[in-house]
C-alpha cells in the first residue's frame, strides 16, 4: 500500500495494490508511467468535485499541459469518517471534467 499526503482531507490517502492494479489495467495511459501525477494531484489539486455517483467520494483533478497534449488527471477518493480513512478507488486522464458538483477551486 502507498500513502499520499492530502492537505484538503487533512490526512493521507491510501492506494492499495489491488486499486493500483485496477488503474494500471483499466487506465494504462496513467499507470505506471505517470504515477507521480496521482501524488501531485492529491497534494495540490486545481479542483475538487463531489462525486455524482458515490456520495462519500470526491474527484481531485489537476490539469497538465504537457501530458499527452493536455489532460486532467482525476483521482477518485472515498472517505470514511469513523475511523478516519481515505482511499483511492480509481484514477484516470480526461480532456474535460464533467461529473459532479464543484466543491473547491484553486483561486
Amino acid at each position: 500500500m502507498t500513502l499520499f499526503p492530502c492537505c484538503y482531507l487533512d490526512g493521507d490517502v491510501e492506494m492499495t495494490r489491488e486499486r493500483e492494479q485496477h488503474i494500471a489495467e483499466r487506465h494504462p495511459d496513467l499507470l505506471p508511467e505517470y504515477r507521480e501525477k496521482i501524488a501531485q494531484t492529491l497534494a495540490d489539486p486545481d479542483q475538487i468535485r463531489a462525486s455524482a455517483r458515490f456520495g462519500n467520494a470526491k474527484l481531485f483533478s489537476r490539469w497538465y499541459t504537457g501530458l499527452r497534449g493536455g489532460k486532467h488527471v482525476v483521482v477518485v477518493v472515498v472517505s470514511q469518517i469513523t475511523p478516519k480513512r481515505h482511499w483511492i478507488v480509481t484514477a484516470y486522464m480526461a480532456r474535460k471534467l464533467t461529473e459532479g458538483e464543484v466543491e473547491w477551486n484553486r483561486n
